[in-house]
């Protein structure tokens, strides 16, 4: 039974990685053709840097992903230290409405925000998607650095008063240290989400503003060549780099938890 269900572990794995693997492998293909292997070239990465168009929309998801995520993560972090710290009017309706954007569909965010922006006539671009990148991205942010709070040892900041420190003093040498972690883990997270978002910035953009994502989709309607796998590939190899930032970060700051335990 145990070898049965290893098997059937290694069949999903199979079925989920491999071709995204074959999408790796076929980036260094030398030939035009993604289903046929002619021979091993790192061209059409060469090809990648004499892209103008290619770094352009690059420059416009670095430009949206690092303001994006410096908005989400001061709001989320002050949502998580207001909802795990203090007891207000309507707290439970404000953890349940700040979640949505995690359980709504991404087309059915887009379709509201583009309907919001057409409303109040605003029109698209870089900052429409920054806007909407913060909406969901402030629900994660505020989740990782909540997770970071809990069992958070207030006694640290009563002694710091007991001191002569003052609340500003208190947070900034200790309550913001301790938390770090989790922020820049949100951050993190965050950053990633924004990198690799499609729909939403699809439906949020305007003409010229394009994304490294919505111009991956702009070069499949002329077909698919080893030069949108190495495209694909740079953009999973940055995914999974941030990824790894935010587990690290993570484990860091559970370590440090327990320690401090």
């Amino acid at each position: 039974m145990k070898r049965v269900l290893e098997a059937n572990i290694g069949v999903v794995y199979l079925f989920l990685y491999m071709p995204i693997l074959a999408v790796v492998v076929f980036s260094f293909n030398s030939g035009e053709q993604i289903s046929v292997w002619e021979g091993f070239t790192l061209g059409w990465y060469a090809r990648l840097f004499e892209d103008a168009a290619l770094w352009r929309a690059c420059r416009n998801s670095l430009m949206v992903a690092g303001v994006a995520t410096v908005i989400a993560t001061l709001i989320g972090t002050a949502g998580a230290l207001a909802i795990e710290r203090h007891r207000f009017r309507f707290r439970t309706t404000l953890v349940r409405v700040l979640y949505l954007p995690i359980i709504i569909p991404d087309i059915v965010l887009a379709i509201a925000l583009l309907t919001f922006y057409v409303q109040v006539r605003v029109p698209l671009g870089l900052i429409t998607v920054i806007i909407a990148h913060g909406v969901f991205n402030i629900a994660y942010v505020t989740i990782v650095v909540q997770a970071r709070l809990q069992g958070y040892d207030n006694t640290l900041e009563e002694a710091a008063r007991d001191l002569g420190a003052n609340e500003w003093q208190t947070f900034w040498r200790i309550t913001l240290p301790l938390i770090a972690p989790g922020i820049i883990g949100g951050a993190l997270l965050a950053f990633t989400l924004s990198i690799d978002d499609f729909v939403i910035t699809f439906f949020t953009a305007g003409v010229g503003y394009t994304t490294l994502s919505v111009h991956i989709y702009s070069l499949l309607k002329f077909g698919i060549t080893p030069k949108i796998n190495a495209i694909s590939t740079m953009l999973l190899a940055n995914s999974i780099v941030f990824i790894l930032l935010f587990l690290w970060f993570q484990n860091g700051a559970t370590t440090s938890q327990k320690q401090n335990f």
